[in-house]
């Protein structure tokens, strides 16, 4: 069995996982690409964001992640390379920083604060203090992490410094929210794995089951070696040729009470049960309708631009959409 490297050495590359990384960046964007669509008004509402897509989207992050958690073991099971580990968390940080600012521009109302990179940044640092843990007790962390959740929702978490925890009891408007509870787990769970791997010399064994010698193998292996620059780009390239399509073939024309319905459960149902959003939802349309500014919110609201009464309508949904203790 070979041994994991030591402190300045760079270990060698396992095809597999290059592989199987390039994999998930493919699924990535064939949400993104349904998202895109969705977006411009080609595909009925909210419909990534329900049924076999729902589950397609928390599958792929969830992959990412665990795949956060085999890296960190053969890049710094042994001993951590301080170097390398500030170089590609600095990368992941600033990457993350860029789409808060981007998306904070053209979304306001549902910018990404917390999303999937932000996530890979707070777990890349708390993994480190799992690598010296028995991966037995990691994988029960992990699995605790995961099923503890919904038991642990309270509302001292409503705070928006704490809602990156995943424990409040609203719901977070964000087109991207990948909070600690339960993400952090899937990390766990990859960390304890990758040190049974490395253990049982299952890793060395992977490594000379697969080189990713085909084409299709070598293609998914380059974009999973170079995963944060294809994950910057792709989407970009996606809805920018979504967009110009759009201009030469517009969608139909949508109903608004449809469209807000639609986009409404699409945000609210990444974190929060479906039975809460379809109320919350519910509520806030009447209450937008009965106030004449749904159609305001509509032109205002995707400029960016504030709409007034909107934010105390939200608020007093939220209120009333909560379930009831009896």
């Amino acid at each position: 069995m070979n041994d994991l490297p030591t402190s300045g050495q760079r270990p060698p590359r396992v095809a597999a996982i290059d592989v199987a990384r390039g994999a998930a960046l493919l699924a990535m964007a064939i949400y993104h690409f349904a998202w895109d669509l969705e977006f411009f008004g080609y595909v009925p509402a909210a419909m990534t964001a329900e049924g076999g897509w729902k589950l397609f989207a928390r599958s792929i992050a969830g992959s990412f992640l665990f795949l956060v958690g085999v890296s960190l073991v053969l890049a710094h099971g042994k001993s951590i390379r301080w170097d390398v580990f500030a170089k590609r968390l600095a990368m992941v940080a600033c990457a993350a920083l860029a789409i808060t600012a981007a998306t904070l521009w053209f979304t306001p109302d549902n910018y990404i604060f917390f999303g999937i990179l932000h996530s890979i940044v707070v777990s890349s640092l708390l993994g480190l203090f799992f690598l010296r843990v028995p991966p037995l007790l990691t994988l029960a962390i992990g699995l605790a992490i995961i099923l503890s959740r919904p038991y642990l929702l309270n509302q001292m978490f409503n705070h928006d410094g704490l809602l990156w925890l995943g424990l409040s009891t609203v719901p977070a408007h964000s087109n991207d929210f990948v909070p600690l509870f339960p993400w952090f787990g899937p990390v766990l769970l990859g960390i304890a794995t990758g040190k049974i791997g490395v253990q049982f010399a299952l890793i060395d064994r992977l490594a000379s089951l697969y080189r990713g010698a085909d084409i299709v193998g070598r293609s998914l292996s380059l974009a999973g070696r170079h995963s944060l620059a294809v994950y910057l780009i792709h989407q970009p390239m996606l809805i920018g040729t979504v967009y110009l399509a759009s201009m030469i073939i517009p969608a139909p024309p949508s109903d608004p009470i449809a469209e807000f319905s639609g986009s409404c459960v699409r945000t609210c149902v990444k974190e929060n049960e479906a039975n809460f959003c379809s109320r919350f939802c519910q509520c806030t349309l009447n209450e937008l309708v009965d106030r004449e500014l749904l159609g305001t919110l509509m032109t205002q609201g995707q400029l960016g631009k504030p709409v007034e009464g909107v934010q105390e309508i939200v608020q007093s949904c939220t209120v009333s959409s909560l379930p009831r203790a009896d």
